[in-house]
């Protein structure tokens, strides 16, 4: 009832997560990530703990298949869950337990690695690492570049039903994430609405970063009554 995928921008180290599913708020449960760590998402009878405990471990300097083989060895019930894994050098790991519903799949690349399940193709994180990967070199934001590969996932097939929330989290030198949106639930496509936010957001992105670290410096709010 998810796909998701985890990603570094190689050329400004950002790290992100993106994900959709047919439950709501699935990003506020999903995705993790940390500012010059890492990005873990958490999916399939989803347990949240694993996104901390995932970035814990990258912080410690594990690698991103150490920090899977960490989890599977210290945690119960890994057999229910889908964990996707991407560490400070670009390399991914992911763990999909024998439990792991429905149709399902996965892939890794340098950089990216993508996966779901209850798919309506198991072609679908592939699709989605391949739209990653042709947009490396579109200038693009990392943002911007995992929602097309949501959208490419959704082409694919997508989840067997319909989707109802999709979210985006994006990391970058601050310690608080720079780009953290969400459509929580909607009876329309999530994907496409989260596309909509995320176009309403950039424009604001820095300005938000630099009143929290220099409001004397920062813009205009421009709303009713600032001057």
């Amino acid at each position: 009832m998810t796909f998701s995928i985890v990603a570094r921008c190689r050329n400004s180290g950002m790290f992100g997560v993106a994900v959709t599913s047919s439950s709501p708020a699935v990003a506020a449960r999903c995705a993790f990530a940390e500012a010059g760590v890492g990005a873990v998402a958490t999916q399939n009878i989803t347990d949240p703990s694993l996104g901390k405990r995932g970035l814990g471990l990258l912080r410690a300097e594990a690698d991103a298949l150490e920090t899977i083989d960490t989890l599977l060895t210290s945690t119960d019930h890994m057999e229910y869950r889908q964990v996707l894994v991407i560490d400070r050098s670009g390399d991914a790991a992911i763990h999909s337990g024998k439990h792991t519903l429905g149709v399902w799949g996965e892939a890794v690349t340098k950089n990216a690695a993508a996966a779901g399940n209850l798919l309506a193709d198991k072609s679908v994180p592939r699709t989605m690492i391949h739209a990653f990967e042709e947009s490396e070199n579109a200038s693009l934001h990392l943002a911007e570049r995992l929602i097309d590969a949501l959208k490419a996932g959704l082409s694919a097939g997508g989840e067997a039903g319909p989707i109802h929330s999709a979210g985006i989290k994006i990391v970058d030198r601050v310690s608080w994430p720079i780009v953290d949106l969400r459509i929580d639930w909607t009876d329309g496509c999530p994907v496409t609405e989260l596309e909509t936010l995320w176009k309403l957001y950039e424009p604001q992105m820095d300005d938000y970063v630099t009143r929290a670290l220099d409001p004397s410096s920062a813009p205009s709010y421009g709303v009713p009554g600032d001057e």
